[in-house]
């Protein structure tokens, strides 16, 4: 299973390293995201959720 959150949708981004001589080389940030037990359909199932969403509200934990 991919690190994404199940709530917002946030995945990783690609970008570049820039080093001091202009070189560049690709890089990922990775997602902040937690396993989490959340109510789904009135059910608790453990998925994925980044720790924007649980600070905002967005999800309650079950």
């Amino acid at each position: 299973m991919s690190r994404k959150c199940y709530i917002t949708g946030r995945s990783p981004k690609s970008g570049n390293n820039v080093s001091h001589a202009n070189n560049k080389t690709k890089r990922t940030w990775g997602v902040n995201v937690q396993k989490v037990r959340i109510i789904v359909d009135g059910r608790p199932v453990k998925v994925y959720v980044s720790t924007r969403a649980l600070k905002s509200g967005k999800v309650v934990r079950a």
